[in-house]
C-alpha cells in the first residue's frame, strides 16, 4: 500500500497536457517553509485569470437561481437528521444538472453525495443543511415575528451555503466539459451538524477517501478564511438513560426509585466538578426525559450533555469523569444508568495554509457586496432591537486567519468539519449573509437569510469557491502543497481517531417527534417559486420592515 502522501499527489501525465502552463509556472516551488509567517503566493497565467472572471460572470448571471434555492431551502426549515425535503430538493437539482447522486450515504437518510467528473484532482464541497429549535422568524423583519409559533428555523443560516456550492459547481462543471479539464466535483451535505452528529459517520463511510481536496462554507457576516489551529473545541455529545421504578407519588413514594432524582444528582454533580475543569473547558446539559407527571415517581428519566475541550484528548476525559457521575448518581438512588449513548461529536479543525491563502487571493479579487439602503436599514433595525451596536453590514474587505494561540486558546463553539480536516486537506470559506453582532442559535439569526442580504452574500461566496476550484483543477501545486501541509505539519503528531465506535450509528431519530408536530402546519409556508418571485413576495414581507427609531 503506498503512504497517503503518494496516494494523494496528482498524477504529472495525467494533468500535463490540458494545464502545461500552470505547471511550468509552479514547477520550481520546491521549498516552501510551513512554518515560517512570510505568505506565499502561486503564479497566475493569464488562462487561469481568464477563467476566473468568466466564471464569476456566470455565477452573477445564476443570481436568481441562487436566491431561489436560498429561499426554498430557507422555507423547509428542517432540523437535523429530519432535513427531507432539503434533501429531496437538493438532489434533484444536482441530479437535473448533470450529477450522479447517492443517496442515504452513511445509513443517514438525508445525507448524500453528488458527483461528476473523472479523474484528479477530486474536490469535495460541503455545507450543513439543518437549523434551530424555536427558531422560526419571518425573514426582513427585524423582530420577533415567527412564521409559526415554536417552530424551528434557519438561525444558523444553514440554508445558503449549499446552494452556493451547487452554483458554483455548475459553473466550473460547464468550464471543465467545454475545456476538458480532467478532474471529479464532489458534493455533499453536512447533516445534523447542530446535533455534531453527521460528518463522523461520513468519513467512516469512506466519502473522503479519494478526495484531495475539500472546500467547506458556512454562512458569517464577512469574507474570510483562516489556516492552522482553529478556535474551535472538540467535542462529545451523550445521552445517559436512568431507570427507576414508579409508585404513587403521594400514598406511597417511599416505594418508588426516581430515575429524575438521579437525572438532578449527575447534573448537580457535574455543576461541582466545573470548578476543577481547565478554563477552555465547556459544558451544557438538557433534560430530554424528565418523568411524565408529578404524581408518578419517574421511572425513566435522561440527560444530555455536551462536553467540549481543546482536542480529542482533553475531551474523553470529561466523558469518563461524567460516565462516574452518572454511577454514582445511580447508587445514590437506588436507580441504574440503562444506556449510555454518544450521539455526536467532532474534532477541532485544522486548516489548509495553501489552499486558504489560494482562496484569499480569490477573496481579494470578489471583494464586499454592494449592500444598498434597504439592506442596511434591516441591519440597523435588528441590531437595536436586540441592544448590540449599531454597525450595520460590514463593507471591511475579506480577512486571512492564521492558527489560535495555543497559549491563550480559552475554547468555544464547535463544527464537526472538524473530521473532515483531520482526513483531507480542508478549508471553511466564511461568506457575507448575514447580519454582524447577533448572538447566534436564535430567531434573529434567521431574520436575513431569506433576504437580499443573504442572496447577495451567496453570490459572493460562489464566485470565491469557484475561482478556488479552478486553482486547485489547473495549479497542480497547490494540491501538492496541501498534502505536504497535511503530512509533515498538521498531522506529524497528531493523527485522527473517531470518538464514535465502530459499533456506533448514526442517531437518525433525533428531531424526528418535533418535524412531526410542526411540520403540518410548517408546511403551508413552502416557498412556491414558480408563483412568486421570491419568498418575501410570498408572505407579503415588506423589505426592510423594522420599527420606527424613536428619538
Amino acid at each position: 500500500m503506498p503512504s497517503v502522501a503518494v496516494r494523494r499527489m496528482i498524477p504529472i501525465a495525467a494533468c500535463a497536457l490540458a494545464i502545461i502552463l500552470p505547471m511550468r509556472a509552479n514547477a520550481q516551488r520546491t521549498d516552501i517553509n510551513f512554518a515560517d509567517s512570510i505568505k506565499y503566493r502561486y503564479a497566475a497565467t493569464p488562462r487561469l485569470e481568464s477563467l476566473k472572471a468568466e466564471a464569476a460572470r456566470e455565477i452573477d448571471a445564476k443570481a436568481k437561481m441562487i436566491q431561489v434555492m436560498v429561499d426554498q431551502v430557507f422555507s423547509f426549515a428542517e432540523l437535523g437528521f429530519q432535513e427531507v425535503e432539503t434533501s429531496r430538493y437538493l438532489t434533484k437539482l444536482l441530479e437535473d444538472n448533470g450529477f450522479t447522486v447517492e443517496r442515504g450515504v452513511a445509513g443517514i437518510p438525508t445525507a448524500f453525495v453528488a458527483r461528476w467528473g473523472s479523474g484528479k484532482p477530486v474536490i469535495s464541497l460541503g455545507s450543513d443543511i439543518d437549523d434551530i429549535p424555536q427558531a422560526s422568524n419571518k425573514p426582513g423583519v427585524g423582530y420577533f415575528d415567527p412564521m409559526v409559533a415554536g417552530a424551528p428555523g434557519h438561525g444558523e443560516g444553514h440554508n445558503s451555503g449549499m446552494p452556493l456550492n451547487i452554483a458554483a459547481a455548475i459553473v466550473v462543471k460547464r468550464i471543465m466539459e467545454r475545456d476538458k479539464i480532467p478532474g471529479t466535483l464532489v458534493l455533499w451535505p453536512g447533516v445534523a451538524e447542530e446535533q455534531m452528529a453527521g460528518k463522523a459517520f461520513l468519513v467512516r463511510a469512506g466519502v473522503f477517501k479519494d478526495v484531495d481536496v475539500t472546500l467547506f462554507t458556512h454562512v458569517g457576516s464577512a469574507l474570510g478564511v483562516s489556516w492552522g489551529q482553529s478556535s474551535s473545541n472538540a467535542l462529545i455529545s451523550a445521552i445517559f438513560k436512568f431507570k427507576g421504578s414508579s409508585a404513587h407519588a403521594a400514598g406511597a413514594p417511599w416505594r418508588g426509585k426516581s430515575a429524575l432524582d438521579a437525572v438532578m444528582l449527575m447534573a448537580n454533580g457535574w455543576e461541582y466538578h466545573r470548578e476543577h475543569l481547565e478554563l477552555p473547558s465547556r459544558s451544557h446539559y438538557v433534560i430530554p426525559d424528565g418523568g411524565d407527571q408529578p404524581n408518578v415517581v419517574p421511572s425513566t428519566a435522561s440527560i444530555w450533555f455536551y462536553f467540549r475541550e481543546r482536542d480529542y484528548a482533553k475531551t474523553l476525559p470529561m466523558f469518563e469523569d461524567a460516565k462516574k457521575m452518572a454511577q454514582g448518581a445511580a447508587l445514590m438512588t437506588g436507580t441504574k444508568v440503562d444506556t449510555v449513548m454518544m450521539v455526536g461529536s467532532g474534532w477541532s479543525g485544522h486548516f489548509s495554509r495553501p489552499i486558504a491563502e489560494a482562496m484569499f487571493r480569490n477573496i481579494e479579487k470578489v471583494g464586499t457586496p454592494a449592500w444598498d439602503a434597504k439592506d442596511q436599514a434591516l441591519a440597523h433595525g435588528l441590531q437595536r432591537e436586540i441592544g448590540v451596536a449599531d454597525s450595520g453590514l460590514t463593507g471591511k474587505p475579506g480577512r486571512l486567519g492564521g492558527p489560535v494561540n495555543e497559549a491563550t486558546r480559552m475554547g468555544g463553539g464547535s463544527d464537526d468539519i472538524g473530521d473532515v480536516s483531520w482526513n483531507v486537506p480542508t478549508i471553511t470559506l466564511n461568506y457575507p449573509s448575514n447580519i454582524p453582532g447577533l448572538p447566534g442559535h436564535n430567531w434573529a439569526n434567521a431574520i436575513a437569510m431569506a433576504t437580499p442580504i443573504a442572496h447577495k452574500g451567496v453570490v459572493a461566496g460562489a464566485k470565491v469557491q469557484a475561482m478556488t476550484m479552478l486553482d486547485i483543477l489547473l495549479t497542480p501545486q497547490v494540491v501538492t502543497d496541501a498534502w505536504d501541509y497535511f503530512n509533515t505539519v498538521q498531522t506529524k503528531t497528531t493523527k485522527y481517531r473517531s470518538f464514535f465506535a465502530p459499533t456506533d450509528q448514526p442517531p437518525i431519530w433525533l428531531n424526528a417527534a418535533i418535524m412531526e408536530k410542526y411540520r403540518p402546519e410548517m408546511r403551508k409556508y413552502y416557498y412556491d417559486s414558480t408563483k412568486y418571485g421570491t419568498y418575501l413576495e410570498q408572505l407579503g414581507i415588506t423589505y426592510p420592515t423594522v420599527r420606527a427609531v424613536v428619538p
